[in-house]
């Protein structure tokens, strides 16, 4: 046998070592879980092509005594006496009958005999997909996998919010949080030891050099600390918005427990929700959100919420920030005062993405004025209709900030302070 060819495919590592060890130890082996994780980390770091391979793996791990080899040698070749591990003992998943999945009638153990795979206690030398439905087999094939369904968070992904349930925005809301990619980092004042670092650091370098007799033998060098930019996240909560107001609440507070994120959601006025959403419970935090946002499904003005907030003492997180604006760009107010607000904006804030989600429709273009008063100052516009458009955003606020955050659009500008 070769690499490519093991002696024992697709086995689930752990579940064959605590059966062999059960085996083991009904002989009066005594194998500890110790011994036990020493054979699984043996055969993930070392792969059997041979039945001589596994005899070694098995003996030097879970044999610690010289009294008990013959006892152990006893139970390997009861085992592999036969060497045919095609066999999956844990076939009672399809019935009690002992008959091999394959139809070749071929059995690790003897009907009857003890440890028999059919009664549970058997070696599991293949895994088998999980089965969601009843196996057909077809003469044109010799075996017939069931169909693999997906589970119910990735059916719901694609999913418009608005045709998305209670139960399904809650599963999608954690599955954001365990999932919501890294976001782009920026360099700090701070230095920390690197082996690549630029810096000699002294003080290390002299410390060291206490060891060797006061010589410097090794430098030790420093390098700068990344640390996560900040992030803001600006919620439209109008009418417009209300189908998509739950899913952008799991959005926003996926970002305040992960990223330490500053969100807060606008209608006619502006609501800081930060420490609202970041309470331990997600029905908690929601229900907290939309008792303290009082206009929400209500009308929009973003450029008097913008002013607000760039005129409060919470503008300076926006200085060096990825600022996160979700909404469909329906503004009360004139076109002019938005182009303002989002000038002061994006002069302020190291990127600035717009979430649309009507940018998801076929052939969508910012037609209306509010959104082509707003463009010219935004760094990246993505759609944002289902919670699969949502996990790219981190992805795509990487590789914006990775290019030097180009301005799109025609009125592309230049950084400046406010």
């Amino acid at each position: 046998m070769t690499r490519t060819d093991p002696f024992l495919p697709a086995v689930d590592r752990a579940a064959f070592a605590v059966a062999l060890a059960d085996r083991l130890r009904l002989r009066g082996v005594p194998v500890g879980l110790t011994a036990t994780r020493d054979f699984v980390a043996a055969l993930a770091a070392s792969p059997p092509v041979t039945r001589t391979a596994l005899y070694w793996a098995a003996r030097v791990t879970l044999v610690r005594d010289q009294p008990h080899l013959a006892r152990f040698d006893e139970v390997f070749d009861t085992v592999f006496g036969e060497a045919v591990p095609a066999v999956d003992p844990h076939a009672r998943r399809v019935g009690r009958t002992g008959s091999s999945p394959r139809g070749d009638g071929t059995r690790t153990t003897p009907p009857g005999a003890p440890g028999d795979p059919v009664e549970g206690s058997g070696l599991p030398w293949v895994t088998l997909p999980p089965v969601v439905s009843a196996a057909t087999h077809d003469d044109a094939y010799a075996l017939t996998v069931p169909e693999r369904l997906p589970t119910d968070v990735a059916g719901a992904v694609g999913t418009p919010f608005e045709q998305l349930g209670e139960r399904e925005a809650e599963l999608l809301g954690r599955w954001l949080e365990r999932t919501l990619g890294r976001w782009p980092t920026r360099r700090s004042r701070r230095y920390a030891v690197r082996p690549g670092g630029h810096r000699v650091a002294i003080r290390e370098t002299v410390a060291r050099a206490r060891r060797t007799g006061w010589e410097p033998v090794r430098l030790v060098r420093t390098g700068p600390v990344d640390r996560p930019r900040r992030v803001v996240v600006l919620c439209d909560v109008s009418r417009s918005m209300q189908a998509q107001a739950v899913a952008y609440l799991h959005l926003m507070r996926a970002l305040t427990l992960t990223a330490r994120a500053e969100v807060f959601a606008f209608g006619t006025s502006l609501t800081r929700l930060t420490t609202v959403l970041a309470h331990r419970s997600a029905e908690t935090a929601f229900e907290e959100a939309a008792e303290r946002v009082v206009d929400r499904f209500g009308g929009t003005r973003i450029a008097s919420c913008l002013e607000t907030l760039l005129a409060s003492h919470h503008g300076g997180t926006l200085r060096g920030a990825v600022v996160l604006i979700a909404s469909d760009g329906w503004d009360g107010d004139p076109p002019e005062r938005l182009a303002a607000a989002m000038a002061r904006l994006g002069r302020r804030a190291h990127t600035v993405v717009w979430l649309n989600p009507r940018a998801g429709a076929p052939g969508f273009a910012p037609r209306t004025t509010t959104m082509a008063a707003a463009l010219p100052h935004v760094d990246l516009l993505l759609p944002a209709d289902t919670f699969a458009a949502l996990l790219r955003v981190p992805g795509e606020i990487a590789h914006l900030a990775g290019r030097g955050a180009e301005r799109s659009g025609s009125g592309a500008k230049g950084r400046g302070s406010v």
